[in-house]
């Protein structure tokens, strides 16, 4: 999902908190602690189903209040965004201990958030969530030695929508990909409202510039697949396209991403869909440093 700016800019060292109070129901290889911190914002994975249930929270404000999305009976009455894959996902957290309620006190708050799922978890567990929308399974049998990680579910609070929390992600992400030896992440990102033909200059643009062609192809399920080719090659403005271009797709293209064949409607969410392949090798060296990914990756488990 689509929601926040990842133009914004990118910088913070790691630190920790106070131990917090409650046991901790990660597993044994988790990554534990605070990652980083920017003042009084710190990114971590969320310990307890309270702040799995926090983010669901924050995905249901940004993706149903703001996005458009349509939300079931449940959702509605809940008022979070949950789904049966959350429950075996990794969930990335930005905090903010420094937000302050209406009333004046201060009450950390989460405002920051992306759903991290290992293949190694979705092959034992749930599958993966885009598999709903991609064929990825011949992507998977061609590489039965990668380490896959699904990104999704990405949203930060309007308020917060700049340089610091987008580069804790980002931090966050990286340290995961290290801890857990990843070689590629995939993801579905998303172009805001339904209709395909409204980003025909953007999508043509990645169907001819950036496509996932030979090892890394994938294509949209039979029955869902939109062409993204609107445009002829020679039609499309790159530099048009690129301005028009969702800020997490354009950050995604910036660190070396390479996209699916075919868009996918996803009326639910309001949103047209496009497939990410980022192979942690491919990608680009000056965001890695930036990010502090050029540190040594922890060695692969048996």
């Amino acid at each position: 999902m689509w929601a926040f700016n990842l133009d914004a800019g990118r910088n913070i060292v790691a630190g920790a908190f106070p131990a917090l109070k409650f046991k901790s129901k990660r597993p044994p290889d988790a990554l534990e602690g605070s990652i980083a911190r920017a003042g009084a914002l710190e990114v971590r994975l969320a310990v307890t189903k309270k702040e799995i249930r926090k983010a669901q929270r924050l995905r249901f404000k940004v993706f149903f209040q703001e996005g458009g999305a349509v939300a079931d009976a449940r959702t509605a009455f809940t008022r979070r965004d949950a789904d049966r894959f959350d429950k075996f996902c990794d969930h990335l957290i930005v905090i903010d201990h420094g937000a302050r309620t209406r009333f004046g006190k201060v009450k950390a708050k989460v405002v920051g958030a992306y759903r991290l799922l290992r293949g190694d978890v979705a092959l034992a567990k749930c599958g993966f969530y885009s598999a709903e929308e991609y064929d990825i399974c011949e992507l998977l049998a061609r590489h039965p030695d990668k380490r896959f990680l699904e990104l999704g579910r990405s949203c930060v609070l309007a308020d917060y929508r700049g340089k610091r929390t987008i580069d804790l992600l980002w931090r966050g992400i990286l340290a995961y990909l290290r801890h857990h030896d990843i070689d590629v992440m995939i993801g579905c990102a998303s172009f805001e409202g339904a209709n395909a033909l409204a980003h025909a200059t953007a999508l043509s643009y990645l169907a001819h510039h950036a496509r996932a062609e030979g090892e890394w192809s994938v294509r949209a399920r039979n029955g869902r697949h939109t062409p993204m080719e609107m445009l002829g090659r020679d039609a499309v403005d790159a530099r048009r396209a690129l301005s028009s271009l969702p800020p997490l797709v354009k950050g995604y293209l910036r660190l070396g991403a390479v996209f699916g064949d075919g868009a996918v409607i996803d009326r639910k969410f309001n949103t047209v869909d496009v497939f990410v392949v980022m192979p942690v090798k491919q990608m680009d060296a000056r965001y890695l440093e930036h990010f502090g990914g050029g540190e040594k990756r922890a060695p692969r488990a048996a």
